[in-house]
C-alpha cells in the first residue's frame, strides 16, 4: 500500500512539473482586446477583424488552432512562432449572412500558460445599402448570444 501510494505521488509531481500552466519559463498569450464590435454590417458582406496578441511569458508562443462556431467565421493566424515581447495577430473574418445581432466565439488554442483565449466579434447585420458604420448598440453583446 506504502508503495502505491508513493508511485501516484511520484506521478503526480512529475506531471504537475511538467505541465506548462505550472512552468515560470512557459510561453503566456496577451491580447490587445478580447471583445470587437463591427456595428451595423451589411447582409452577405463579410467584415474581417484582426486581434493582435503579444507575447508576455519566457519562451516561444505557438498558435496551434482557432476553433470556430460555425461556417459563417473564418480564422487565420500567426504560424511561425512567437517570441517572447514578439507580436502577433488572430484574424476573424464574419461573413454575414441572417439579418439581426450576432456574437460569435472563436477559440484560440496555444502553448501558452493562460490557453484557450476566446475573442467575440459582434454587431448587427442590416439589408444592404442601410449600414451606417456605426456601432449597432452602445453596448456589446452578452458573449454567447448569438442571432
Amino acid at each position: 500500500m506504502k508503495r502505491i501510494l508513493t508511485l501516484i505521488t511520484v506521478a503526480a509531481v512529475t506531471t504537475a512539473a511538467t505541465t506548462p500552466q505550472n512552468r515560470e519559463d512557459a510561453p503566456e498569450i496577451t491580447f490587445d482586446k478580447t471583445v470587437h464590435v463591427f456595428g451595423k454590417v451589411s447582409q452577405h458582406s463579410p467584415v474581417t477583424y484582426e486581434f493582435k496578441f503579444t507575447n508576455t511569458g519566457t519562451e516561444p508562443l505557438v498558435v496551434s488552432n482557432v476553433e470556430r462556431p460555425c461556417g459563417c467565421t473564418t480564422p487565420g493566424w500567426t504560424r511561425n512562432p512567437v517570441m517572447p515581447a514578439e507580436v502577433g495577430y488572430v484574424s476573424v473574418q464574419f461573413k454575414s449572412k441572417t439579418l439581426g445581432a450576432f456574437s460569435k466565439v472563436v477559440s484560440v488554442v496555444s502553448n501558452a500558460t493562460n490557453s484557450p483565449v476566446k475573442l467575440y466579434v459582434q454587431g448587427e447585420v442590416v439589408p444592404r445599402g442601410t449600414d451606417t458604420g456605426t456601432p449597432a448598440t452602445d453596448h456589446p453583446l452578452t458573449p454567447g448570444q448569438s442571432n
